[in-house]
């Protein structure tokens, strides 16, 4: 017998302590990252669009639609986002080279191969009045559902009908949560993280720049190589493996602001 089978399982290994990108270590290893040929990647809600009551209404700001179509002029940039592409495209106002939808799942010519969603559809169904009565909206994205409570008056009650309906979960599929929503994706589909370490090796790329605020955002920060540069957005990203972080969305223009400055001056364009 294994002497070790009864003990306590270790615990997960503590996540890096974390600075501010703005900080000196910030902005040394951003100086760092944009000398190289990297890929420049960003999510979506909370990190190019503020985060808003209404899920319909999100969009990227003028002013950072301006910057991005300048670096994704200069460096391959992709959005990878858990919103489905026709979704999330008319919300950017510029062209990425690379458009991920549904956490990953979308845009890599990933097929599922089991029907276990379908399975769940199936159920929720008949359920949608009583979601809709407690302020809940089920989104069908193809590939993942998402069942969005911001709006909801009492969201303890919104989450136990949630819990209830979503028990027993498909083996097959697994959830996690988000602010103010409770997604269910396939197991066997990908996440953010190995969506990153596919369009680096598409873009011939060194390195990855990476900004996110959400827990799907995490399989990147838990993936990155070392020399790879990783950035939570938030006030609070305790427990985040995200080398670095910036205090709120609000940031994120100061942030381009200086990407395109260590660039260097765009080159001119001819009508």
């Amino acid at each position: 017998m294994n002497p070790m089978s009864s003990s306590v399982p270790p615990s997960p290994p503590a996540a890096p302590p974390q600075h501010h990108l703005f900080g000196p270590a910030g902005e040394r290893a951003l100086a760092q990252l944009m000398a190289r040929r990297a890929l420049l990647a960003f999510d979506f809600d909370g990190t190019l669009a503020p985060i808003v009551a209404r899920p319909e209404d999100a969009q990227v700001p003028r002013a950072l639609q301006r910057r991005l179509a300048d670096l994704a002029q200069r460096l391959p940039l992709a959005v990878i986002s858990g919103r489905s592409v026709a979704d999330v495209r008319p919300r950017l106002g510029f062209e990425p080279a690379y458009l991920i939808g549904n956490h990953g799942a979308e845009g890599l010519a990933w097929r599922p191969e089991s029907g276990a969603l379908q399975t769940l559809r199936e159920r929720l169904a008949p359920e949608q009045e009583g979601l809709r009565a407690l302020g809940v909206q089920l989104e069908d994205k193809g590939l993942s559902l998402a069942l969005h409570y911001r709006l909801a008056r009492d969201r303890e009650a919104a989450l136990t009908l949630i819990e209830r309906l979503l028990q027993p979960l498909p083996a097959a599929l697994q959830r996690f949560g988000g602010k103010c929503v409770v997604n269910v994706v396939l197991r066997e589909a990908p996440d953010k993280g190995l969506a990153v370490q596919t369009l680096l090796h598409h873009s011939g790329c060194e390195t990855v720049f990476f900004v996110g605020d959400d827990v799907n955002d995490e399989s990147v920060f838990e993936r990155a190589a070392p020399h790879w540069l990783t950035v939570r957005v938030g006030a609070e990203p305790a427990g985040s493996r995200a080398r670095f972080f910036l205090g709120a969305q609000a940031e994120m223009a100061v942030l381009l602001e200086k990407m395109q400055h260590l660039l260097g001056p765009s080159l001119p364009t001819h009508d």
